[in-house]
């Protein structure tokens, strides 16, 4: 009887204690939850993001080329000659000239009628004497296809690096699959980031035309890669990847191969497509293709590379889809190849006229 009793009176105690802390709750929530959306969630949500800077380093030169109506096809790549006056661009499509030629001041030279070159995808331009070449890295699946090829200027066939028509992973006989983009040094010491969504992942460096080492295999750890997709020097000795797929760029020392360190928080928002110097060594260029953005990273100085520093942006109209970038060691002007406009554009330091 006693236990029935006090039960009944703790039941009917408690539900006014019951509703009293309904009631506080319900206030502290009113009181404290609009501060915590307004203020905490953004402040963690932006710092996540890269900064998006406007400095106007460069500027858009719309004079640049004369013709655009040379453009036929989609273009992928563009290269500038480090002495002579010559912009190569690269181009897909069916029966159209895969590689364009204009001046630095816009006008047209010529096209190249090699038929060796299937699906052109990164294109790079030396010159030293006495050969001025022109390199091109070739994702076709024909004849010609999965090799990295040497030209003359006019676009003579020199030599091709790689297996043609043989997608692989062999070194001895050297294959590729997809690969992406070629870089040659001024020692003439070449550097292949080969894996274009294909079967390899790595980064080759070519001395004499024998393999110095080889770093990547598909992962997302330290000199693994998923899409390495283009790659560039700076000026201290330091090899700069744009690691697609895994949204980052990895640095390795030119003359070893050690893994030196990356970068990411830069590129929380799309990946690196294209990395290259400018021409006064101050600031890498990047292309970020799904933003329809380019970039400007402070280069560190030699040691630890520190953390990502963006120092300025271009940001392009919907839809241009920026691929390649190359730079003007002469001028210092930005060429950029653009697949979903169909155009290269070129870009002047706000500096010079």
């Amino acid at each position: 009887m006693f236990r029935a009793n006090w039960m009944f009176v703790s039941v009917k105690q408690t539900k006014p204690l019951v509703v009293f802390i309904m009631i506080v709750s319900l206030l502290s929530l009113w009181i404290f939850l609009p501060t915590r959306f307004t203020n905490s969630a953004p402040v963690g949500y932006y710092l996540e993001l890269p900064k998006v800077v406007v400095k106007n380093l460069y500027k858009l030169d719309t004079s640049w080329p004369n013709f655009p109506e040379y453009f036929s096809g989609q273009v992928f790549g563009v290269a500038v000659d480090p002495v002579a006056d010559i912009v190569y661009v690269a181009q897909r499509g069916e029966s159209i000239p895969k590689i364009l030629m204009f001046t630095e001041k816009g006008y047209f030279l010529q096209k190249w009628n090699t038929t060796t070159i299937e699906m052109p995808h990164g294109i790079f331009a030396t010159n030293t004497a006495p050969l001025s070449s022109v390199w091109v890295t070739d994702v076709g699946n024909g004849k010609y296809g999965h090799t990295v090829k040497q030209y003359t200027q006019s676009g003579k066939l020199l030599q091709i690096l790689g297996t043609p028509g043989t997608p692989g992973s062999d070194l001895n006989p050297l294959q590729f699959d997809q690969p992406a983009e070629v870089f040659v040094s001024n020692q003439e010491e070449i550097y292949i980031v080969d894996g274009d969504g294909g079967l390899n992942n790595r980064l080759i460096k070519l001395t004499n035309q024998e393999i110095a080492w080889m770093r990547g295999e598909k992962g997302a750890g330290p000199s693994q890669f998923y899409i390495p997709h283009s790659i560039t020097k700076d000026n201290v000795g330091r090899i700069w990847v744009a690691d697609r797929g895994n949204k980052r760029l990895q640095v390795f020392d030119a003359a070893s191969g050690e893994w030196l360190g990356s970068w990411s928080s830069c590129f929380i928002d799309d990946a690196p497509y294209s990395v290259r110097l400018t021409s006064d060594g101050k600031y890498f260029v990047v292309a970020q293709l799904n933003v329809n953005r380019i970039l400007f990273l402070l280069v560190p100085s030699i040691g630890d590379i520190g953390p990502c520093l963006i120092e300025d942006t271009i940001q392009l109209a919907d839809d241009v889809k920026p691929h390649l970038v190359d730079v003007s060691r002469k001028t210092g002007a930005i060429y950029v190849a653009e697949i979903g406009a169909r155009q290269a554009q070129k870009f002047i330091p706000t500096n010079k006229k």
